[in-house]
């Protein structure tokens, strides 16, 4: 993916891949001491629950850190061409847009997801925007 992109002009670079329990505790952590539980629980999964961990989802950049895991970065072009990209190579972006009390974290257009190209494709081609949705699944819980 990474390859095809740099072939069309574009850079995306990996900006955070598998992360362990114990990095995923740390960058918890971090948000819960700057922003508190209840909204940490918005923007980063609580140990044990983090995507990262299954090592079937990374975070992109693009190479200059303009609006690095921000909202923004969706205007870059690492994000725009992998949010019309990423399908051919079987991932989807994670957390669209709007979509927060669906996922149950707001938008991530960094977040790339793993599903294989058959389902991901199948999304795109259907305007499916979540797995919640494309799998048939209530919506995120809260944590218990």
């Amino acid at each position: 993916m990474f390859a095809a992109a740099a072939a069309d002009g574009v850079i995306i670079t990996l900006a955070s891949g598998y992360r362990s329990f114990r990095t995923q505790t740390a960058t918890y952590g971090s948000y819960v001491r700057t922003r508190g539980r209840a909204e940490a629980d918005t923007a980063s999964a609580r140990p044990g629950y983090s995507e990262h961990q299954t090592g079937w989802s990374f975070d992109i950049g693009d190479g200059g850190g303009a609006c690095s895991f921000q909202p923004c970065f969706a205007q870059q072009q690492a994000a725009v061409w992998a949010k019309a990209n990423a399908h051919r190579f079987g991932f989807v972006v994670r957390y669209p847009w709007m979509l927060h009390e669906i996922t149950g974290y707001y938008y991530e257009p960094w977040h790339l997801r793993y599903i294989g190209v058959a389902a991901a494709t199948d999304m795109s081609t259907r305007g499916i925007a979540t797995l919640e949705q494309y799998f048939g699944l209530e919506a995120a819980p809260g944590y218990l």
